[in-house]
């Protein structure tokens, strides 16, 4: 694609909001370098990405795209066995964090079960990962100056000894300044640093009396910095361990540096990985920000766009048109007035197709046809060169001449106003002769004129169309509302009428205009009067037609509730009908029992069988009474239970059942309990008391979870990378199961960056009511990057 066209069509503007689209730089690097392409599979390919992503985003939302940096150098550097800083390898291990989270989000489920995204999915699986060098760089390295105590054990024995000889010299300064004997010598009772060692200010008469070593003065020389000799050999040694400190952190570094370098080809493929996702993500987010569409290509040079939208103009503004070439006629000729939209077709057809090359969906409807071009020429706008010294005449037809000699079959050309700028009658047949040789050459063409010849050579061309912009004579205002298959009218003389030019002038130009032009023009009108006329009947049509769909869904709805009740009422009739048969068999059936019952001898019988029936469930009785005496006998307990009252639970040894003690033991022992809905009588001997089961399993669960808990909760907490919201959730949880693990004292890692989050947290800890006191780290603690929380 030319570059002339590529600006002409504003294809650069749509990149650079595209841009905005990625997360990071890798991603808008991709975008500045997207150009539209000419492969067919290529394209198919990219717009297949921008499916996938728009369907992605819409069904399970943004992905997590943080962390992508652009490591590569740095990986290269340390495969050479370079040492890295603190902030690249945060850098690196941000991007692995990122590699997980993707990994984590295309596994998810969020309702997407059925959904198949096979490219991106292919893209994400193909990342490494690497947890362990993940964590290591996130336990060592706190931020790009700080690195933790958990880097290594040496490190954090180093800085132990350097806190235990801070706190000796402070207490050895502090015994100095706060002497009643050095309270003339001092010009002031503080401790300050000067040249990395401890020092308190002296006044300069009193330097010969104080001993020690002279580091630095004030401004105006009265004040001298001296470190006591007192301390001198606690300093030296401070500064030994701060050397020590150093060449530990320096093998921190060179060891993680190192693993990076094991690593070094798996982190440059997951960079590329991860800027091609952030990529498409990009397009998937534009398509969505345009309700844009993946439209159906082809190498055939047909194009069918359905409510086509201009990108760049805002949703409330811009005009949707149906747009067509390429079936029935290669050619297409746009007359109409000016500012009636026609160069914004030609521009909607031309950006769209590029935008479809570069693999980006289209602001159009379900179903748009587009046809992938070998190039796409356009020479719109007045380009009149004052440095050259052309016209705009001679401007155009430069270009012209220069899209001539570079066309090659399956091209678009867009043509604004031609054969403008020079004599009428020798430009609109320069401009036929152009569109011929288009024409001949099979060359997709959309001109834009207002000459009546070109209407004229549409009208009578085989595979050539007119076209119109829409025009309401009675407002003086464009519709911008395309109309295929309708030279456009130029309504001078209407509208001029309309703004109040005299009658007398309008007839007398009417006069000169030649009788064929005015017999053209009198059928354009008619043609537009039949237009109108048509799609008025065309939308009482589609009306009506509504109206007899309302009509006939609301009449299958009555017919559907009609043949319900009756179903209805056919089942309740059977149903009834049923119930008094079974009432009249049941009726028949009691007189008949009746009938039977008169039967003296019957009568007898029966007696007799409901007597031997109550004698033989007596007999029973007796045995099972028996059988539970004898059970609840059979077990005895050694040591029963004393002191039972009404209301104790108790165990019933032979049964394994709990009962409830109803009277208390008489002097033998005996007493009666209630099991269930029976009362039963018991010996002491025969019971125990009953253990609540529930309140032990809960204290043993109690216990355990308390147990769990101290054996997995930490002594930091790591908040870093988190907005406020979220890490005020994490603290709060975190104290709860510090708490319960009986923990004195932990750490919170909030890093230093703008301090928001340590403010925050600091606001969070101040009223917690598990909290005793709170504090902002030491030096060799982690300083301003750390608070250091004890809890009651």
């Amino acid at each position: 694609m030319k570059g002339k066209s590529l600006n002409t069509l504003e294809y650069f503007k749509i990149q650079e909001r595209l841009k905005t689209k990625a997360e990071s730089n890798l991603g808008k690097k991709i975008v500045d370098d997207l150009m539209p392409m000419k492969d067919y599979i290529k394209i198919e390919s990219a717009q297949d990405e921008t499916k996938e992503s728009l369907n992605m985003v819409l069904k399970r939302g943004n992905p997590p795209l943080g962390g992508i940096n652009d490591i590569k150098d740095n990986v290269i550097r340390a495969n050479k066995g370079g040492i890295l800083y603190p902030g690249i390898l945060l850098k690196i291990g941000d991007s692995l964090r990122a590699s997980r989270k993707l990994k984590t989000f295309i596994n998810s489920d969020k309702g997407d079960r059925d959904s198949s995204y096979p490219i991106i999915e292919g893209y994400i699986y193909s990342l490494a990962l690497n947890k362990n060098l993940e964590e290591e760089i996130e336990n060592a390295i706190i931020s790009e100056e700080e690195i933790s105590d958990n880097a290594s054990p040496t490190l954090r024995n180093i800085r132990r000894q350097m806190e235990v000889k801070n706190s000796s010299i402070r207490n050895k300064l502090n015994s100095i300044i706060n002497s009643s004997k050095n309270q003339s010598i001092l010009q002031d009772s503080i401790i300050t640093i000067r040249n990395d060692r401890y020092v308190v200010p002296v006044k300069r008469e009193n330097r010969s009396t104080f001993k020690g070593l002279v580091h630095d003065q004030s401004a105006s020389g009265a004040t001298l910095f001296v470190e006591p000799i007192a301390i001198v050999n606690l300093n030296n040694e401070l500064k030994e361990l701060k050397i020590d400190e150093q060449k530990e952190i320096e093998k921190i570094l060179k060891r993680l540096s190192e693993e990076v370098a094991l690593v070094s080809e798996e982190l440059i493929e997951n960079q590329n990985i991860l800027a091609k996702l952030d990529f498409i993500f990009a397009k998937g987010k534009l398509a969505l920000d345009m309700n844009a569409i993946k439209p159906i290509l082809n190498n055939k040079g047909e194009i069918s766009l359905k409510k086509a939208r201009h990108p760049l103009i805002p949703d409330k503004e811009v005009v949707a048109n149906d747009i067509y070439l390429g079936e029935d006629f290669h050619s297409l000729i746009i007359t109409g007035p000016n500012t009636g939209g026609k160069t914004v077709t030609l521009k909607t057809v031309g950006l769209l197709t590029l935008m479809v090359q570069a693999g980006l969906h289209i602001p159009c409807s379900i179903g748009s046809k587009i046809a992938v071009f070998k190039n796409v020429f356009s020479d719109i706008g007045d380009e009149q060169s004052i440095e050259q010294n052309l016209s705009t005449f001679s401007s155009h037809m430069t270009n012209i001449v220069n899209i001539i000699e570079n066309i090659e079959e399956n091209s678009l050309v867009l043509f604004d106003e031609l054969g403008a700028g020079t004599d009428p009658t020798e430009g609109a047949a320069l401009a036929m002769s152009i569109l011929d040789y288009l024409h001949d050459k099979n060359v997709k063409t959309i001109a834009t004129t207002h000459y009546s010849e070109l209407k004229l050579y549409a009208i009578s061309t085989e595979g050539v169309e007119n076209a119109s912009v829409e025009f309401d004579v009675e407002t003086l205002s464009p519709t911008y509302k395309l109309l295929i298959g309708i030279p456009g009218k130029s309504n001078a003389f209407e509208i001029s009428k309309r703004l109040g030019l005299n009658d007398i002038i309008i007839n007398k130009s009417k006069e000169i205009l030649s009788k064929e032009n005015i017999e053209f023009e009198d059928v354009l009108s008619q043609i537009e009067k039949d237009r109108k006329t048509s799609e008025i009947n065309k939308e009482r049509s589609e009306r009506e037609k509504k109206e007899i769909e309302k009509l006939r869904n609301e009449l299958e709805i009555k017919q559907e509730k009609i043949d319900r009740i009756r179903k209805d009422a056919l089942r309740n009739a059977k149903i009834e009908a049923r119930d008094i048969l079974e009432n009249a068999k049941s009726q028949a059936n009691d007189i008949i029992k009746e009938l039977r019952n008169i039967s003296t001898d019957i009568e007898k019988e029966k007696n007799k069988q409901i007597q031997d029936a109550k004698n033989k469930l007596k007999s029973n009785l007796d045995k099972v009474s028996d059988g539970l005496s004898e059970n609840i006998l059979g077990k005895t307990n050694k040591k029963p239970p004393k002191n039972l009252k009404p209301g104790d639970s108790i165990k019933l040894l032979s049964l394994n059942q709990i009962a409830t003690v109803v009277t208390e033991p008489d002097k033998d022992g005996n007493l009666t309990v209630q099991a269930g809905i029976m009362k039963i009588n018991v010996n002491v001997n025969n019971i125990e008391k009953a253990v609540d089961e529930v309140s032990e399993k809960t204290e043993e669960r109690t216990r355990g979870m308390i147990k769990t808990k101290s054996k997995r909760v930490k002594t930091e907490l790591d908040l870093r990378g988190k907005n406020l919201e979220e890490a005020m959730l994490d603290v709060d949880k975190y104290l709860d199961d510090v708490y319960m693990s009986g923990l004195n004292q932990v750490t919170i890692i909030h890093g230093k960056g703008t301090g928001v989050l340590r403010e925050g947290i600091k606001k969070q800890l101040k009223n917690h009511k598990l909290i005793d006191s709170y504090r902002i780290g030491k030096y060799g603690e982690g300083g301003t990057g750390v608070t250091v929380v004890n809890l009651k």
